[in-house]
């Protein structure tokens, strides 16, 4: 499913135009990004959580040259899902 086919479901499911479920589909995705950029978990019961993840700095090797590198610190998003997500799943 893509944006465009979520923000359809979502007109069609509310009774609304496109463009305000566009606008509410947008303002969600922005509150998670926004919250995950504060370093904050996002709860989403019978979905799942969106949470940063704190990855260290380390070594690496350039897998062409077989050079040790240094990989240096990031932070990486992680979603884990529900148990009721991986309940309807299976």
């Amino acid at each position: 499913m893509s944006k465009k086919d979520l923000i359809d479901a979502v007109a069609r499911d509310l009774e609304v135009t496109k463009e305000k479920a566009s606008q509410a589909v947008d303002a969600v995705i922005d509150h998670i990004k926004a919250s995950m950029k504060d370093g904050k978990e996002v709860r989403i019961p019978d979905f799942g959580t969106f949470k940063v993840a704190d990855r260290k700095a380390r070594e690496g090797r350039n897998p062409l040259t077989g050079k040790t590198i240094q990989i240096a610190a990031s932070r990486a998003p992680k979603f884990t899902p529900a148990k009721g997500l991986k309940d309807l799943l299976n």
